[in-house]
């Protein structure tokens, strides 16, 4: 019985429903989900897209294309990049570190060669997704360090280890980047009281939009920028073009994968840009979705398929046989 533009008056009732089992895991993502709809929900009664309803502008977002899939073969991963840097544009990418330190080495260079078509000197991120403690991570970052001058080092530590973080923020000429897997702005308050992380990383999923504002909001107080990770239908391109303090936006797919799904929003020029439809912008067909109906899910669909390895952040880890095979057979 809600009014749906009453936006923030949902999302507290929300959050205060769950308050004393704690709003996070599954509940913080329904939240999440919720509040997301509601936005978009509200911008379509708005008539007017989501961007404007939030208070953005039509302003171009800068954005990076991001190597999620860890298991290329040099030669598909130098495919990959290059195929951003021309088509789209990019001059600044990621590249996922962590299972061979000569092998990120080799491919940091190919990552840089293939941006290099757009810009002499590309900006390079890696993300070692909580693989490394903080000494491993400033030891094996500070060596990338020689060779290179990179963006930023993402999640070097557990994401509750903010003490960590701030050890290698201290310790590294290279930013540190952190946060996209946290719920709540509570959850933020460590990294902003001990300056853990260098760059604010957000993710809508998590936080919901109205999260994300908030945390945005308190990270332009101490002068922190943000990014926004990844985003289906490069949703998140509309609620950064309201964050002042947003510097750039993970941009894993340009364009659709499959016909299940459009969105109006443009990769252009390493930039995004956004569209005038009512909401969101993303669209489904429902008739192509139903294509693709399944009986069973693997545990490896999931967002995590083969969980963290025995060991990670704890001692070296030497990539095995079989996982050598594997990241070559892709």
């Amino acid at each position: 019985g809600s009014d749906p533009k009453a936006v923030y008056s949902i999302w507290k009732k929300m959050v205060d429903r769950f308050f004393k089992g704690g709003h996070d895991g599954i509940a913080n993502d329904a939240i999440s989900a919720l509040d997301v709809a509601m936005w978009d929900l509200r911008s379509k009664v708005n008539e007017e897209p989501l961007w404007k309803t939030l208070g953005g502008s039509k302003k171009p977002i800068n954005a990076y294309a991001s190597d999620i899939a860890l298991p290329l073969n040099d030669e598909k991963l130098g495919i990959w990049y290059k195929k951003m840097a021309k088509n789209y544009g990019f001059k600044s990418a990621k590249l996922k570190v962590g299972l061979d330190q000569d092998s990120d080495l080799r491919r940091l260079e190919i990552m840089r060669n293939a941006l290099s078509i757009n810009n002499d000197d590309p900006i390079l991120y890696i993300d070692s997704n909580e693989y490394w403690s903080p000494k491993q991570t400033i030891r094996k970052v500070s060596e990338m360090e020689e060779r290179f001058t990179l963006g930023w080092i993402e999640e070097p530590a557990r994401r509750w280890d903010f003490l960590g973080l701030k050890k290698v923020s201290d310790a590294l000429k290279t930013p540190v980047c952190a946060g996209e897997n946290l719920d709540t702005l509570g959850d933020f308050l460590p990294y902003f009281h001990h300056r853990s992380a260098d760059v604010i990383q957000v993710s809508h999923g998590m936080t919901g939009i109205t999260g994300a504002l908030q945390i945005a909001d308190v990270a332009y107080g101490l002068e922190l920028p943000i990014t926004l990770g990844g985003s289906a239908g490069i949703l998140h391109a509309h609620i950064a073009s309201a964050i002042p303090n947003c510097i750039t936006i993970e941009i894993p797919h340009p364009e659709p994968e499959t016909k299940v799904y459009k969105w109006d929003v443009k990769i252009e020029n390493g930039l995004a840009v956004l569209g005038d439809k009512p909401g969101h912008g993303i669209t489904i067909d429902y008739e192509e979705l139903n294509k693709s109906v399944v009986n069973k899910i693997s545990v490896k669909s999931g967002p995590s398929p083969y969980g963290r390895r025995a060991g990670a952040g704890l001692y070296e880890v030497p990539p095995t046989k079989d996982e050598i095979k594997e990241a070559n057979s892709k």
